[in-house]
């Protein structure tokens, strides 16, 4: 299955979203605005969204259908946009002020297939808590 680095990097938020089988409003609303403000998706046309996240969804109920999503996003993102998937799933999964074991776990899965280092990654996981902090 093939698919666009826009695409990619929706199933990877929608991944995220959906691992503890709850996609709260806070989790829609990330998503929403990095589609629209973040320069990696210029020229990107929001409503695909919803197909996007609707294809992913449906890969998803198939057998071994995370497996496909990962080996899907692993080819289609160049090197040099995977720390940006990364950072996009850290984003979905701090948006609602907690981070489930499902989603750590699924952090954890999407770090190692982007090869995603150790250290880099413990920055952008922490600066993605510190963005979605709360007084």
């Amino acid at each position: 299955m093939q698919i666009d680095p826009h695409s990619a990097l929706v199933y990877v938020m929608v991944l995220v979203s959906a691992s503890d089988d709850d996609m709260t409003d806070a989790e829609l609303k990330t998503m929403g605005e990095i589609v629209r403000y973040l320069p990696v998706f210029s020229g990107f046309e929001s409503q695909r969204l919803t197909t996007i996240a609707d294809a992913c969804a449906s890969l998803l109920s198939d057998e071994d259908g995370l497996d496909k999503a990962l080996d899907a996003i692993e080819s289609a993102l160049p090197d040099h946009l995977r720390e940006t998937a990364y950072v996009l799933a850290c984003d979905v999964a701090a948006a609602d002020g907690q981070v489930a074991q499902e989603e750590m776990r699924l952090l954890e899965l999407i770090r190692y297939r982007l090869r995603v280092g150790r250290l880099p990654a413990a920055a952008i996981e922490r600066a993605a808590r510190a963005r979605h902090q709360t007084l």
